[in-house]
Order: structure tokens, then sequence, then C-alpha cells
């Protein structure tokens, strides 16, 4: 393995670039952040990564202390890959960065998207101050992935698992449905063509987009007010 760059820098920012800068590093992070993962999974969920340079960031974060090998319990009883608690840390760091570059011009909507990076981002675009009142239970099925959603009390949780007794079972590619969570594109459209099913309480879906809010668009010239 080649050895590592370093800035050389004693400030944290410049060492938290040495830890997870490296191209893909904080994206395999990403995909760990809710819950181990085989190393085939991260192939399937970063599809623009090589063989050698997945192994190679695993290997590094491996060493940094952030990721963790862990066996799967029966009947799976395979190796995967698992954030250290350090490691789970840098969700907020994750989301807040997400919210960040989300408002850019430049942001392609239509490219990839995993399963893990859409559900992150109920977590990072509920608005808490829409959600009063406001409760609902789902089951996602995205790709061969399963989350449960639950909206209650001015909160939102969303993780890997069944959800019981909820209201709405929604089975979508990630990409069809954050067009319809966030791109405006209209729900009845979407299963229409097929994009995207609902078993249960269609209407249901919308207190779920109601609960959500993208961040303005940055501004795409220079600061006039200078």
């Amino acid at each position: 393995m080649a050895t590592k760059r370093s800035y050389n820098d004693a400030c944290g920012t410049a060492h938290a670039l040495d830890l997870v800068g490296e191209r893909w590093a904080l994206l395999v992070v990403r995909e760990l952040l809710l819950g181990p993962k085989r190393y085939g999974q991260l192939r399937k969920d970063l599809p623009g990564i090589s063989t050698n340079v997945l192994a190679q960031r695993l290997a590094e974060l491996e060493a940094s202390g952030i990721v963790r090998r862990h066996r799967l319990p029966a009947p799976a009883a395979a190796e995967a890959y698992e954030l250290t608690d350090w490691g789970l840390e840098l969700e907020p760091v994750v989301r807040s960065l997400g919210r960040w570059a989300v408002r850019s011009p430049a942001h392609d909507r239509t490219a990839h998207l995993s399963a893990t990076s859409f559900v992150l981002s109920l977590r990072t675009n509920f608005d808490p101050g829409l959600a009063q009142g406001a409760h609902g239970r789902y089951e996602l099925h995205l790709g061969d992935e399963v989350f449960r959603v639950l909206i209650a009390d001015g909160t939102l949780h969303a993780e890997r698992g069944y959800q019981q007794q909820p209201e709405a079972v929604i089975t979508a590619r990630p990409s069809a449905l954050a067009g319809v969570v966030y791109g405006g594109r209209q729900l009845a459209d979407a299963v229409a063509a097929g994009d995207v099913r609902v078993d249960g309480d269609t209407t249901s879906v919308a207190r779920l987009t109601a609960v959500l809010s993208l961040p303005a668009p940055a501004a795409a010239g220079p600061d006039t007010k200078r």
C-alpha cells in the first residue's frame, strides 16, 4: 500500500482531512453510518469506486480507528465493515456538509443516489418546525434494503429495519423517491409511471414530504453586498 499523504499541519481540520480527506473516504464513512455493510454492498452502493481504491480506503480507515471489521450473525455469518463509536461521531459532520453542498448551483440531482444517502437526507432535512402535530409511520423498500421512518412529537427517526404497522409501505429507487420528496414531482405521476409503489395510505406520504425542507440555493454570482 502506498504511504498515506499528510498535510503536516497541526490544525485539527487539517488532521481531519488526513483521516477522511482522501477521495472516496468520506463516502465510505457515509455508507456505514446506518450500520455494517459487506465489501460487496459497499462496491454496489459506490458504483464509481474501483476495487483497489475501496480496499485501500477501508484499510486506511481501519488503521485510523474509524472503521473496524464486523462478523455478521447467522445466517449471514459473513465479514462486514462497521464504524467505531468514534467513526459514528462523523454523522453530524457528513450531514452538515451535505446540507451545505446541496445549496450549490452545480449540484447534480440526477446523479447516483444510494439508499443510505436518501435515508440520511431525511435525517438531515427534517424540519421540527414543520412537524408540530404531525405523525406518520412508514416502511421504505429501497432496492434490497428496508428502512423504517417514524414521525412523532416533532421528531423524525429513520433507520434500517421493518416498521410495525406502517401507514404506508413505499417501494422505489432512491433517486425516484427523492424526486417526489425533494424534486417537486407529483407522487401520483411517479406511481402511474411505475417509478414508485405505495401500499397503504397514499395520502399519508404527503405528511412525510411536508416535514422536510431544503436550504435556499447559494447565490450563483459574486457577493454584491461587500
